[in-house]
């Protein structure tokens, strides 16, 4: 009687796998390769494993299956016109799938990863300069829309103003008569002329 086939799948294995060769070239262990990166009179060079390079470079996997012979125990390999802070994220990047890197250099990962085939890293780059962009605009329609709030609040004052002072001085004519009830011609004995008799404040009372 056959049994079902039964899929054993490890969730922690690549992750595993690329921490053990990154490991290992750190420690220069069955390194096959050597890059020297060279830049300005700046020159460095790196130990690594052919079958990641390969793996992550298409530069690289043709730069291999191509070489007629090695020259010894490792094979020379020599990059013109990259820094060698550059080569070492990449190099970082491709052994461990991550990399921390200055904003402003972001661009040249993505020049380098471009030289070396790396699509891993070009697909990366170009998804940080998208959050980068639309972080930057997010920032900027923030800013416009909290300027215009400060407008509009700065108007809104001055035109209350306005709406009181016009009441007010509403209120102030309804309540004052013409004539003040200090006025000399309100007043008793000051000289009253004879077509006003002195009796006229008590028929109002």
């Amino acid at each position: 009687m056959e049994s079902n086939a039964v899929l054993l799948e490890s969730k922690s294995s690549p992750i595993n796998l690329l921490n053990e060769m990154h490991q290992l070239r750190l420690l220069g262990h069955l390194c096959d390769v050597t890059v020297s990166v060279e830049y300005q009179g700046v020159r460095a060079e790196f130990v690594a494993h052919k079958a990641v390079l390969a793996a992550t470079s298409k530069f690289f996997k043709e730069v291999f299956l191509n070489e007629k012979g090695m020259d010894g125990p490792r094979t020379n390999v020599f990059l013109n016109e990259v820094q060698v802070a550059d080569f070492a994220s990449f190099l970082e990047f491709v052994y461990t799938a991550k990399v921390e890197v200055e904003e402003d250099r972001v661009q040249r990962m993505l020049e380098i990863a471009e030289k070396l085939k790396c699509l891993d890293l070009s697909e990366t780059c170009f998804q940080l300069k998208k959050q980068m962009l639309e972080s930057v605009l997010l920032e900027l329609q923030n800013f416009s829309e909290s300027q215009n709030s400060e407008e509009e609040s700065a108007t809104q004052p001055s035109v209350l103003l306005e709406s009181k002072a016009a009441a007010v001085a509403e209120a102030d004519q309804a309540d004052c008569p013409l004539d003040p009830p200090d006025s000399p011609a309100d007043r008793p004995g000051n000289g009253v002329s004879p077509e006003m008799p002195a009796t006229k404040p008590k028929e109002k009372m």
